[in-house]
């Protein structure tokens, strides 16, 4: 077996008009959130990782340019039914925050095995639906930019 490294991404798509798009997790029905996965490799680019999670996810494909980075990354302690997918003694978790802007929706294609359904919601639906107090503030920080909320920028 494989353990799991306690670095992970987490990747919030949106559109140009403020709406989050969310994904339900296979292995925990009603558990919605926002595109996350571990760094397959410790030397593994954060960025590398948020750019192949969006793809395995969603089957979007979008040039590295288009992910930003966040000055942010959240430590979290890992919920004890998940902590067997990690090393032993393993109990919390860092994850680097990047944000993937399209102009609209796209099409998604799930991978079955690790989500069952997409939404695409406005911020505050989208943030009110996550599981994730990160996913929940990651959330309603891109909403509380400028550059991000939709009122804002109509003006």
């Amino acid at each position: 077996m494989s353990w799991k490294l306690p670095v992970s991404v987490l990747v919030v798509v949106h559109t140009a008009g403020g709406e989050v798009l969310l994904l339900e997790r296979a292995a925990r029905p009603g558990f919605w959130q926002s595109v996350t996965g571990s760094l397959d490799r410790m030397d593994e680019p954060a960025a590398d990782a948020a750019r192949r999670e969006v793809l395995e996810e969603t089957g979007v494909e979008a040039p590295a340019r288009d992910f930003r980075r966040w000055p942010l990354a959240y430590t979290f302690e890992i919920f004890p039914a998940w902590r067997q997918r990690f090393v032993p003694g393993t109990t919390h978790n860092t994850e680097h925050v990047f944000s993937l802007e399209l102009p609209a929706r796209v099409p998604v294609a799930l991978a079955p095995a690790e989500h069952t359904a997409s939404q695409w919601l406005n911020w505050k639906e989208a943030a009110a639906k996550c599981f994730s107090w990160s996913n929940r503030d990651a959330i309603g920080i891109l909403a509380s930019c400028a550059d991000h909320a939709p009122a804002r920028r109509a003006r």
